[in-house]
C-alpha cells in the first residue's frame, strides 16, 4: 500500500506517473459503469420487471460513482485545500461539472418539446421555463408524474449530481477538517442509514424521484464517506488484477439477479463492503499500456455519456407507447442506441464541454493572477 508521505512526494517525482497509471484503471471503470447505466435504462423500458432484467442492479453504478468521487476528492484535494481555499475549490468543481448539467438540460428541453411520438409537453406547457431553469440550477422540481415523478424530468440523472454537489460542499467545509476517528463514526452512521433505507424501500435503486429523494442522500452520504476512508486509511490493495479483471468484478455486481425478498439485505452489503473494495483494488491494480487509451477514453466519456443519454430514453419510451414494437426490435434499438449515444456524448465532450471548461478555467486563472 502507498502511504501519505509517498503520495506527497509523488507530486514532484516519477512515482506520480505510476500512481496515475493505477488510477487510470479507476477512470476506465467509471466509463464501464456509465455504459452499464445506459444499458440499464434501456432495459427498464424493455423489461420493466426487474426480475427479468439481466442488469437490474446497475443502479449500483451511482454508488460506485459516489465512492470513487470520495476517493478521488481526498487524493486530489486533501493536501491542497488549505492553500487553494474553499471558494477556489468550489469554482473548480463548478467548472468541471456544471457545463454538462446545462448542456444536458438543453438537450432534455429539446427532446421534451420536439418528441415526435408524444405531446406530453403540452400538458406542462406553462411549466416549461420552471422545468428548464430548475434543471440548469439543479433545484429539485418533481412534476411529471406520468414519467416516474423524477426530480429533474428534463434530464433525470441530474439527481445524482445534486447530491454530488452537496457532498463537495460538505467536503470543503467539514470533511476536509475531521480526523479519521470522526470519519469512521460518520461512515458507520451512514451505513446504518443506508441499511435502513434498503429495508424501508426493499432495495437501493432510489433517489431519483420526489417520493424517494432522501434515499439518494443516504446513498451519497455512505459511499462518498467510504471513498474518503479508503484513501485516508490507505487501503490501496496492490495486485496483478488489470482493467479487464476489474471490469468483470464491477459488472458482477450489476448482474446480481433481482430478488425482492432478499434485496433489502444484498443491496446494502454490496454498497457497504464490495464497492469500496473495488475502489481499493482498482487503485492498486496493475496498469497495462495496452489498455491505457481505452481507460482514458472511457474515463473521458463517462460523465458526458451519463449526462446526455436520458432525454433520448424518453423518446424511445414515447416510441414504444405509440408503435408497440416487439422485444427483439427493442433489443436492436438498445444496441444501436448505446453505440450512437456514446458517439454523441463524445461529440458533445469535444465540441462543447471541453472548450467551455478550458475557457472557464483560463478565466479563473486570470482572476487568480489579478487577485
Amino acid at each position: 500500500m502507498l502511504n501519505r508521505k509517498t503520495m506527497r512526494t509523488s507530486e514532484t517525482s516519477p512515482i506520480l506517473l505510476q500512481t496515475r497509471q493505477h488510477f487510470e484503471i479507476l477512470d476506465g471503470l467509471r466509463g464501464v459503469a456509465a455504459v452499464a447505466v445506459v444499458i440499464f435504462h434501456f432495459m427498464e423500458l424493455i423489461t420493466p420487471d426487474y426480475h427479468d432484467n439481466f442488469i437490474a442492479h446497475a443502479y449500483f453504478a451511482v454508488d460506485f460513482f459516489f465512492c470513487l468521487s470520495g476517493f478521488v476528492m481526498a487524493y486530489a484535494y486533501d493536501e491542497r485545500m488549505q492553500r487553494m481555499g474553499v471558494l477556489s475549490f468550489l469554482k473548480r468543481r463548478l467548472i468541471r461539472l456544471h457545463p454538462l448539467v446545462v448542456i444536458g438540460s438543453v438537450i432534455g428541453l429539446l427532446a421534451f418539446v420536439f418528441d415526435p411520438f408524444s405531446n406530453l409537453y403540452q400538458k406542462f406547457s406553462d411549466q416549461i421555463i420552471p422545468l428548464f431553469v430548475t434543471s440548469c440550477l439543479m433545484i429539485p422540481y418533481p412534476l411529471v408524474k406520468e414519467r416516474y415523478f423524477n426530480l429533474f424530468h428534463l434530464n433525470p440523472p441530474t439527481w445524482s449530481l445534486f447530491w454530488e454537489y452537496l457532498s463537495n460542499i460538505l467536503y470543503a467545509l467539514v470533511l476536509i477538517k475531521i480526523s479519521n476517528k470522526i470519519l469512521w463514526l460518520l461512515t458507520a452512521i451512514a451505513a446504518f442509514a443506508l441499511a435502513f433505507e434498503a429495508h424501508r424501500s426493499t432495495f437501493l435503486g432510489v433517489g431519483f424521484g420526489g417520493d424517494n429523494v432522501m434515499g439518494g442522500g443516504y446513498r451519497m452520504f455512505y459511499s462518498f464517506l467510504a471513498g474518503l476512508l479508503v484513501y485516508r486509511s490507505q487501503w490501496i490493495i496492490k495486485s496483478r488484477l488489470g482493467f479487464v479483471s476489474m471490469s468483470l468484478l464491477l459488472l458482477a455486481s450489476f448482474l446480481i439477479p433481482f430478488a425482492k425478498a432478499v434485496n433489502w439485505l444484498v443491496d446494502p452489503l454490496v454498497v457497504i463492503f464490495y464497492l469500496p473494495l473495488l475502489v481499493a483494488l482498482g487503485a492498486g491494480a496493475t496498469h497495462h499500456l495496452a489498455y491505457q487509451k481505452i481507460c482514458r477514453f472511457l474515463g473521458d466519456i463517462s460523465y458526458p455519456l451519463y449526462m446526455t443519454h436520458y432525454p433520448f430514453i424518453w423518446i424511445v419510451l414515447s416510441y414504444m407507447e405509440v408503435k408497440k414494437p416487439s422485444t427483439s426490435h427493442l433489443v436492436v434499438v438498445m444496441i444501436v442506441g448505446v453505440i450512437l449515444l456514446t458517439l454523441f456524448a463524445y461529440g458533445i465532450m469535444v465540441v462543447l464541454d471541453m472548450p467551455l471548461r478550458k475557457y472557464l478555467t483560463s478565466r479563473l486563472k486570470r482572476q487568480s493572477v489579478q487577485i
